[in-house]
């Protein structure tokens, strides 16, 4: 990936396998970059992922691994030996968790990133005070961040509004960013949104997408659309 150019990673975000294949027919490579989450995951399982694999893609395998250092490490050597173009994990799992989860990924001699989820983009306001009373949203960010860029993680996933706060910090991480939407308005479950073009400007190293892509009528123009637009920004 090149680091001065922002690039799409396609959110899988369907009901079933099949519908996930039959997605992928029509996009007919448009992107390389795919995302597959937990849902797909468990219907799908191993066999799933490597054959979105062997289809040429570069997958993002969104599991957001959250538990004890030894946990979440244990599951990430098997996981590095699958050709994966990248794995979450979650920050607040600690310097440890995300540590151990590095040494065992290079102890399999992987080029699997790992990536450290910051905060949900469904998480604002009241919501963030609900599970984090008394704690400033803008200084948790800032400390995952740093947290993830010393325990040696490959990049962080965070909200596009949350770019300017982190410009100047952990620069050596990828900057992975959801939430990206047709219109700077949204209604869903994701309070915490912008357009590719306002992402790709703020400093994103690649943005994930999905409705937008999904719901278009024609999945490759709109795929293209996008892609576009954020090689006129790198320009």
């Amino acid at each position: 990936m090149d680091k001065k150019r922002c690039e799409l990673i396609v959110a899988l975000d369907l009901p079933t396998p099949a519908e996930a294949r039959n997605f992928l027919d029509r996009l007919e490579g448009a992107t390389k970059y795919v995302k597959v989450g937990p849902r797909l995951y468990a219907m799908g399982g191993l066999p799933f992922v490597k054959e979105i694999i062997a289809m040429g893609y570069e997958l993002f395998l969104d599991l957001k691994l959250h538990d004890i250092p030894n946990t979440v490490a244990s599951a990430v050597e098997p996981l590095s030996e699958l050709g994966l173009w990248a794995l979450t994990i979650h920050s607040s799992g600690g310097y440890e968790m995300m540590a151990r989860s590095v040494a065992m990924r290079d102890k399999t001699k992987s080029a699997m990133k790992l990536l450290g989820i910051t905060v949900l983009t469904s998480l604002g306001g009241e919501l963030w005070s609900d599970v984090h009373p008394g704690c400033d949203m803008r200084e948790a960010l800032i400390g995952r961040a740093e947290t993830a860029s010393r325990a040696g993680l490959d990049g962080i996933v965070c909200s596009p509004l949350d770019l300017e706060l982190l410009r100047g910090r952990a620069e050596n991480l990828l900057r992975v960013v959801p939430g990206i939407r047709a219109k700077k308005v949204s209604t869903e479950d994701q309070t915490r949104v912008a357009t590719a073009k306002d992402a790709a400007l703020a400093g994103a190293s690649c943005i994930v997408v999905g409705r937008p892509v999904l719901e278009a009528p024609d999945p490759v123009a709109a795929a293209l659309d996008i892609i576009k637009t954020l090689e006129e920004v790198s320009r």
